[in-house]
C-alpha cells in the first residue's frame, strides 16, 4: 500500500521522465498532483510545457521565471568562487538543482501540498541535490522518488518511452535519439546512448548551443567584460543586465565553439560517468575573472581562493547549498572581490578563449618592479639574505647528510 499523500508537487521539465512519472504518480498515489516548472534560460523547451502537464494528467502546472534570480544569486557566486570539478565541468546542472528545490517547495507551501517528487535516477547526482535541498528546507514534506520505488516498472529510458507511447503521451525521445539532457541559460549536458562508452567521439550533430569546431568561423572575434567587485556588468565597454550579457556571450562563444568539455566525472554516488558540456559564456567569463584575479589579488589570497574553490565545487556538485559552510565560504569569496574590477579582453577563435589583453583601477601590477631593468625601486642584494634564509633548511638537511 502506498503511504497516503493528499498532493504533490512535481519538478517537471517535460522531459522523457518526469513526462511518464507525471501520470504514474497520479495512479499510484490516486492524488492531485502539480507540475511546477522553472525557466532557467532553456529555450523552447518549456513551449507548451503547461498544455502537456495538463494532457498529461497534472491538476495544475506553474511555471516560474527563475533566470535573474538563477544569475544573480547562484551563477555570480559560483564565478566568483571559481570553482570547477575536477577541472573541467563548471556545474551548470549542478548549481540548477538547489533554485528548482527551494522554488518547488514554496508551491508547496502555497498550494498546500505534503510531498515534493522528482524523476531524478537513482544512479545519480540529482537525486542528491533535490532531497538535501528538501530536507534543508522543509524536513516534514514527504520525498517521492520513483525511480527508487520498488514497485516503478519503468527501469530504463527505453522503457520509459514504450510506457509514453502506451499512454500517449508527447515526447521528443526515441530509441534511437535518447541523449539524456540538461538545459539551462550557463550550460548544457549530454549524457547516454552512445556517449557511454568513452571509447566514442562526440558527433558533430550532439551539439545544441555551440558550433561542432568543423563548423567555426576561421576569422576570430573579442570581446571585452567589464568586471565590478567580481560581478560581470558590461560588454563591449556598455553596461548590459546579467541575463542579456550571459547570453550575449553564449552566443559569441558558441559561434566559435568555445567552452565544449568531454569528461568522464566521479560522481558522488559513486560510479563514473561520462558527460559532454557545453559551456560558452561560462567558460568566457571564467577566463576572464581569473585574469582580472592576476592583476588584483596578493598572492597569498589567490592561492587561498584556489584551495578555497576546490571544496565550494563539491559543495555545489554534492547538492549541499543551503548548508552554513556555503555561506560562509560565499562571505570570504565576496570579500576577496572587493579589489576586482577592470576589463577583460578575450580572443574567441576555433574553439579557444584566449587572454588578448586585462586592466585594472586595482591593478597590483608595477610595470617598474616587473621590469628586467634594475632601478632604484628593487635592491638585488636584499634578495641574497632572502634566499640564505629561506633555504636555511634545506641546507642544514644537505650538511648532516638526511
Amino acid at each position: 500500500m502506498s503511504e497516503k499523500v493528499k498532493k504533490i508537487v512535481l519538478a517537471y521539465s517535460g522531459g522523457l521522465d518526469t513526462s511518464v512519472i507525471l501520470p504514474w504518480l497520479r495512479d499510484k498515489y490516486g492524488c492531485e498532483v502539480i507540475a511546477f516548472a522553472a525557466e532557467l534560460g532553456q529555450g523552447d523547451e518549456l513551449a507548451g510545457i503547461k498544455k502537456k502537464a495538463l494532457a498529461s494528467g497534472a491538476s495544475k502546472c506553474v511555471v516560474a521565471d527563475l533566470r535573474q534570480e538563477f544569475v544573480d544569486y547562484y551563477l555570480w557566486p559560483l564565478l566568483k568562487s571559481g570553482a570547477v570539478y575536477e577541472n573541467g565541468y563548471l556545474l551548470g546542472t549542478s548549481i540548477a538543482r538547489p533554485l528548482i528545490a527551494k522554488e518547488q517547495v514554496r508551491v508547496a507551501h502555497e498550494e498546500g501540498a505534503d510531498a515534493v517528487a522528482h524523476g531524478a535516477t537513482g544512479k545519480g547526482n540529482d537525486q542528491v541535490r533535490f532531497e538535501l535541498t528538501y530536507m534543508a528546507l522543509d524536513p516534514k514534506l514527504k520525498i517521492i522518488a520513483p525511480w527508487k520505488d520498488p514497485s516503478f516498472e519503468l527501469t530504463s529510458r527505453e522503457a520509459a518511452v514504450d510506457y509514453a507511447k502506451k499512454h500517449n503521451i508527447p515526447i521528443e525521445q526515441s530509441k534511437k535519439k535518447i541523449y539524456s539532457r540538461d538545459r539551462n541559460i550557463w550550460h548544457i549536458s549530454h549524457e547516454g546512448a552512445d556517449l557511454e562508452d568513452p571509447w566514442n567521439e562526440p558527433q558533430d550533430n550532439l551539439f545544441v548551443i555551440s558550433n561542432p569546431l568543423s563548423k567555426t568561423t576561421a576569422k576570430a572575434d573579442y570581446v571585452e567584460v567589464l568586471f565590478e567587485k567580481g560581478a560581470p556588468v558590461g560588454l563591449n565597454g556598455k553596461k548590459v543586465n546579467s541575463v542579456k550579457l550571459l547570453q550575449q556571450l553564449n552566443m559569441m562563444g558558441g559561434k566559435h565553439g568555445v567552452g565544449q568539455i568531454d569528461i568522464v566525472e566521479n560522481r558522488l554516488v559513486g560510479m563514473k560517468s561520462r558527460g559532454v558540456y557545453e559551456t560558452p559564456g561560462g567558460t568566457i567569463l571564467y577566463t576572464a575573472l581569473k585574469a582580472l584575479e592576476t592583476l588584483c589579488l596578493d598572492r597569498d589570497t589567490l592561492h587561498y581562493k584556489q584551495q578555497m574553490a576546490l571544496r565550494y565545487a563539491e559543495l555545489v556538485y554534492y547538492g549541499k547549498w543551503f548548508t552554513p559552510l556555503r555561506e560562509s565560504m560565499d562571505a570570504f569569496f565576496d570579500k576577496t572581490q572587493e579589489r576586482v574590477t577592470g576589463t577583460a579582453r578575450l580572443k574567441l577563435h576555433k574553439g579557444h578563449c584566449r587572454l588578448a589583453g586585462v586592466k585594472s583601477p586595482n591593478s597590483l601590477y608595477a610595470h617598474d618592479l616587473a621590469s628586467f631593468k634594475m632601478g632604484a625601486e628593487y635592491d638585488s642584494t636584499d634578495a641574497t639574505g632572502f634566499i640564505r634564509l629561506f633555504g636555511l633548511p634545506m641546507k642544514v638537511q644537505a650538511l648532516k647528510g638526511k
